[in-house]
């Protein structure tokens, strides 16, 4: 498969193409990594309220049991130590989850600031090159003679320009019909350009 063109105009512009879906890609990948940052940056308060639910829980459990030793009144005391340790626990639970789910909205919101317009830039881009590549490789393989260029003569004559053909010659068709090798070779090498080529020197055909 070719990948680019033997045209220099045309491989320069395919290689600024290139070079422009990456810088796409860099921005937008750039963007998203923002995206996610801030987003996620939201769920600050829950991860903290975890973090100190957590604490809490934790101070109050290692209160529970000296409490509960009290003599008469422990059983009593403890109870309410051991709600309020699982209170905190609650709390800290709940921070958790909203941590949470906040960074599983930050991913889901980068992936698409990522995804959806390098997506549909890359589409766009391997659409335009698989195309080319195709025609181009397939237009490679009929190159071998002499006889080749008056195949692609004859359909520069149907796919191009007016005016393009008219630089080459008055009259195309005739040249054609006569065997100009000179207007024959001009014409292929006009609609092998269109196909990424060029129409290779004379002395490189087969009869």
């Amino acid at each position: 498969m070719k990948a680019y063109s033997d045209v220099g105009v045309q491989r320069f512009w395919q290689v600024v193409g290139d070079l422009w879906l990456l810088g796409w890609i860099a921005v937008w990948v750039a963007l998203g990594l923002f995206v996610l940052k801030i987003t996620n940056a939201l769920g600050y308060p829950g991860r903290k309220a975890a973090e100190a639910g957590d604490g809490l829980a934790g101070d109050l459990r290692s209160m529970s049991e000296p409490v509960g030793k009290v003599p008469l009144v422990g059983d009593e005391l403890r109870a309410p130590v051991d709600g309020a340790a699982s209170a905190a626990a609650r709390l800290a639970e709940a921070g958790r989850d909203q941590a949470h789910a906040v960074e599983q909205l930050a991913y889901l919101l980068a992936g698409m600031t990522i995804g959806l317009p390098v997506l549909f830039a890359v589409l766009i881009w391997s659409w335009r090159r698989i195309r080319f590549s195709r025609r181009a490789s397939a237009a490679q393989k009929f190159i071998d003679n002499a006889a080749d260029l008056e195949l692609f003569a004859l359909r520069a004559m149907a796919n191009q320009p007016m005016h393009k053909l008219a630089k080459i010659s008055d009259d195309p068709v005739t040249a054609w019909r006569d065997r100009d090798s000179a207007v024959i070779a001009r014409l292929a090498d006009l609609e092998l350009r269109s196909s990424g080529l060029r129409a290779p020197k004379p002395a490189a055909l087969g009869s």
